[in-house]
Formats: structure tokens, sequence, C-alpha cells
């Protein structure tokens, strides 16, 4: 593919998916094995380890067995839940598309973009030529960008890789286990989402869904990061 040439790539439907964003259904899967548990007399420890973000104006998640998606409001920078980056998020192994591991603490001292998303999200799609665009203009600059894939590390490795190469991705791409993925959304599982935060690891602003006034308004919060 060459450069230079606006890069066309088709837009994957999906019945999680509305015109800003898709449910993960992480949330759902969690709650029927909760359910199943409750069934056999077992207790658990973890129920109320998704906490809803305050406050925060999201996509409203799609229902898989509607009709048709519900209206959604235009994506908005909302303020985070946390106010830090957790250390065990930080410290979490992860690994990227060549194999090499990794984790978010090692952008400590720099302002990083964490970005989730999926192969199959067609808002996600929309969204990375914009990230692939902010990554050239501030990466020598101080900023990373980091793409945590949502989707299952090894049935997913090949599509990943793929996308990689399609989408000309020239930042680091990875996979998010669960155990970094539900801390940070807090109850809120559309994607895609993106956190940014500052040099000092607190968490500076939070962006869920896609719209068209989004690219502008990330490059905003991270010249302000970098002042």
């Amino acid at each position: 593919m060459q450069h230079g040439k606006e890069l066309k790539m088709p837009i994957e439907t999906n019945d999680r998916c509305d015109e800003t964003g898709c449910s993960l259904g992480w949330i759902s899967s969690l709650v029927a094995r909760l359910v199943m548990i409750s069934g056999l007399g077992i207790a658990s420890s973890h129920t109320g380890d998704l906490v809803p973000v305050a406050n925060a104006t999201t996509p409203t998640p799609v229902n898989a067995n509607a009709s048709a998606p519900a209206p959604v409001a235009a994506v908005m920078a909302a303020p985070p839940a946390l106010t830090d980056l957790p250390p065990e998020v930080a410290m979490a192994p992860l690994k990227d598309a060549t194999g090499a591991s990794f984790k978010l603490a090692d952008f400590f001292g720099k302002v990083a973009v964490v970005n989730f998303w999926a192969t199959w999200c067609g808002p996600c799609r929309r969204e990375i030529p914009e990230l692939v665009k902010l990554n050239k203009e501030f990466h020598s600059r101080g900023v990373e960008i980091i793409g945590l894939s949502t989707e299952d590390p090894d049935a997913s490795a090949e599509k990943v890789r793929k996308f990689i190469q399609d989408f000309q991705i020239d930042y680091r791409v990875g996979w998010a286990p669960r155990e970094v993925g539900v801390p940070l959304m807090q109850g809120h599982e559309a994607i895609p989402q993106i956190f940014v935060i500052s040099r000092d690891a607190r968490i500076l602003k939070r962006f869920v869904g896609f719209s068209a006034t989004y690219a502008s308004q990330l490059k905003q919060v991270l010249e302000d990061a970098l002042k």
C-alpha cells in the first residue's frame, strides 16, 4: 500500500456495535458466571469489582437482541473516575504483536495514550487512522501511543498483525488482559476507549467511543499534557 494515499478499509458490522462504539460483553459474561456460582451456593468476593464511572457520557451499550441500535450521543471526553493509574495495572505483564513483553509502567516519564480496541469494531477502524496521524505528530515530543486489543491473543494474533500492516500502524500494539481492561473501564465496557496518562501516571482524560470531533479533542489534551 502506497503512502500518501487515503486509506480506505472496509468497516465491519457487528450486532454489538453502533456508529460510535461496540460492547465487549465482559460484564454480562461476568454476571452470568456469578449467577451460576450463586446457584451452586458458592460465595464470590469479587462482586464489587466493577464500579460505574461517575458522570461519564458514553455510548449506550448495544442490545444484541434488539431489532436496531438505539441512537447514541457523540463521544465526549469524560472525567475519569480513576485519578491515578493503579499500580497493579501499570505492572501487569503485556505482550505486543511482535511477541515482546512490556508493561504500562515502561512509559512512566512520558505522556501515554492507551487505546482499547478490536479488529471487528467498526468505530475502532475509523479511529485508528487518527491515532496514526497523532503518533507521527507527537511521538518525537514524548508521547507514546499503545493500542491494546481486547481480543483473545491466541485466536486473533494473525488478524491483529494483518490489521497493523493494512492500517500502517507505527505505534506499539498488543493485547489487553482483563486484569488491565476491567479496572480501567470500571463498568463502561464500550470500545474504543482511550486513556491519556500523564508523565507521573495520573489519568488526565478518558474518551469513550468515536466521533468526528475526536481527533481535535485528543490533540488538545496532549498539548496540555506536554506543557
